[in-house]
């Protein structure tokens, strides 16, 4: 009765709320430099209250999505090459990439170098793909689908990973968790100087590990509802502790297979006192929006234990751009070559279990749920969390490339691809349609070369996201 009485509550919230979200259409990027357009073209989806707890969506007939991909409207992007000077950048500056969970990239696990810094890489130092087994059916549970989906990813070897159709997407994804990782972190800093603890929920095989040594914290728990990536992310840590010099920092750690939608989390703890100061939930808090109940515990697990003025951080999709997208479709799904996400059917769409399946090349084949942000703001309120930050990830980069540390991150980590290719590799994507707008750049400017970009396809996939900060208030 309480949750039906919290339903009904949500549903009343938003009888009279609209809102709006900005999505700039204009990218520029380099290899060495990136740097946005000039263009002040701002395009806005208005976001309709929800009836009956259904969203409803207006569409705007000039709205552009923010990416490049094919058959959606997008300007020209410049890319200027100005170029960046090699020098060390902050917390997070040397990431390569591991593999991936949930349309993101991974840090590496790193077995020949040590704990410390490091030097640039000059090489791509990964380690095996992740390729999914056929997925289970829905009728086993959505959780059990995910659990087995992440659980049955096998790896393949070093040459093939470095061949992925989406490497550079994968690590632009990877660079946009660095950065807001290490923003956040800094933040953190500015209010307490030690014993930092962070919660990484939904850890995957540990992708962020590495993040979490450079910024020096003093505690992790890692959860994950896969046990086969929970392992993976155990032997993980152990390795990078085992590789660590003497007298070496490095935080201490524990690890909790549990479904987080569905059980409390504090229940599995060493120390079921423990505050956090971080949660991060990146890529991974969609797959609660199946019910009110697991999105609230979702939630609850995340901020019920943070300190006052700690932070809910995230990844997650763009329930508006994936509409938007929806219904500019003459059919229930769109995509491209690198990325499909499927509907069962247009103009219903509820607030908790709005299913789509979405496929990302070979790595990610699971239903997802739409997450209707205004709605988690309503319902974060509950645990005393404010919303501090919201950007899709275009916004995100545009604002975040400014600085001249990212920038350098961004070369290092190698989140462009170098256009045109050097006479010893290969464009990722042999349809040249996915380069037009850097051959067309070059052909009207002067620029050095290499320019650096991503295609078409992937700009389209990966700006589907966005990303989010909440704070606990006092």
């Amino acid at each position: 009765m309480e949750n039906s009485a919290k339903m009904e509550e949500c549903k009343k919230i938003f009888q009279d709320e609209e809102a709006s979200v900005v999505s700039k259409t204009e990218l520029s990027i380099n290899i060495n430099e990136i740097e946005c357009s000039d263009g002040k073209d701002t395009d806005s989806v208005q976001e309709s209250t929800p009836k009956k707890g259904k969203i409803e969506f207006q569409s705007d007939p000039e709205v552009k999505t923010a990416s490049c991909g094919e058959g959606t409207p997008s300007n020209t992007r410049k890319l200027d090459n100005e170029i960046i000077p090699e020098k060390r950048a902050a917390a997070g500056d040397e990431e390569s990439i591991s593999r991936t969970r949930k349309l993101e990239t991974d840090d590496p696990k790193d077995d020949t170098s040590s704990c410390g810094d490091g030097t640039p890489a000059k090489k791509r130092k990964l380690e095996g793909e992740d390729v999914p087994v056929k997925r289970k059916h829905l009728e086993e549970g959505h959780g059990s689908t995910v659990a087995a989906h992440y659980n049955e990813l096998q790896e393949v070897g070093l040459e093939k990973r470095s061949q992925s159709r989406i490497f550079y997407l994968r690590n632009f994804n990877n660079w946009m968790k660095s950065v807001l990782i290490g923003e956040f972190l800094e933040k953190v800093r500015q209010k307490k100087k030690s014993d930092i603890t962070v919660l990484d929920l939904g850890c995957g095989k540990g992708g962020d590990l590495l993040k979490w040594k450079k910024g020096r914290i003093s505690k992790l728990v890692c959860t994950d509802i896969a046990d086969v990536s929970i392992q993976q992310c155990q032997q993980r840590y152990a390795d990078m502790k085992n590789h660590c010099r003497d007298h070496e920092y490095i935080f201490s750690a524990e690890f909790v297979t549990a479904d987080s939608s569905k059980e409390l989390l504090t229940n599995k703890f060493r120390d079921p006192e423990m505050s956090f100061d971080i949660c991060s939930c990146q890529f991974v808090y969609h797959y609660s929006f199946e019910t009110y109940e697991q999105a609230d515990m979702m939630l609850r697990n995340a901020c019920e234990k943070l300190c006052p003025g700690g932070y809910f951080i995230g990844t997650t999709p763009n329930s508006f751009e994936l509409i938007k997208r929806l219904e500019a479709s003459e059919t229930e799904s769109f995509g491209n070559e690198v990325y499909t996400v499927r509907f069962q059917k247009k103009g219903e769409y509820p607030l908790f279990g709005c299913k789509y399946d979405f496929n990302l090349e070979g790595v990610v084949d699971v239903p997802e749920f739409l997450v209707y942000f205004p709605l988690l703001i309503e319902m974060a309120k509950k645990y005393n969390m404010k919303l501090v930050y919201k950007k899709t990830f275009l916004e995100f980069y545009e604002e975040k490339i400014k600085n001249i540390e990212n920038k350098v991150l961004l070369k290092r980590m190698q989140a462009l691809e170098p256009y045109p290719a050097n006479e010893n590799s290969k464009l990722a994507s042999g349809n040249l349609r996915d380069y037009e707008h850097a051959a067309k750049y070059m052909k009207n400017s002067q620029v050095r070369l290499p320019l650096g970009t991503l295609s078409k396809s992937e700009w389209e996939a990966t700006s589907i996201y966005l990303v989010f900060a909440f704070e606990k208030l006092p």
